[in-house]
């Protein structure tokens, strides 16, 4: 089993700045994919970032792209998503998750976190 918690959601003010972090325990292994997906109230799930360690690739969803960049500390299992130039429609529950198989694709995980509030006022 892996343990994944999030943290570093709150309310900010459109055009600031957020850093979510999360965190993996248990049985992780040396290889991984992490990812970011966010979910908006009456809206289903969206991909938002991954990385795939120790490779480094890093998808990201056109909506985020120049403004959210995703990075891990390796040795702290720790995977980061610093956001800037936040707008409302990025006001969503950011859910972080985990695989071992770092082939494949960058949507599926077989672990979840329970997410961290995001709010961008306008």
């Amino acid at each position: 089993q892996v343990q994944l918690v999030e943290s570093g959601g709150g309310l900010v003010q459109a055009g600031g700045s957020l850093r979510l972090s999360c965190a993996a325990s248990g049985r992780t292994t040396s290889t991984y994919v992490m990812g970011w997906f966010r979910q908006a109230p009456g809206k289903e799930r969206e991909f938002v970032a991954a990385i795939n360690c120790p490779y480094g690739s890093t998808p990201y969803a056109d909506s985020v792209k120049g403004r959210f960049t995703i990075s891990i500390d390796n040795a702290k299992k720790t995977v980061y998503l610093q956001m800037n130039s936040l707008k409302p429609d990025d006001t969503a529950v950011y859910v972080c998750a985990f695989r071992s198989r770092v082939g494949g694709s960058w949507y599926e995980y077989d672990y979840w976190g329970r997410g961290t509030h995001v709010t961008v006022s306008s």
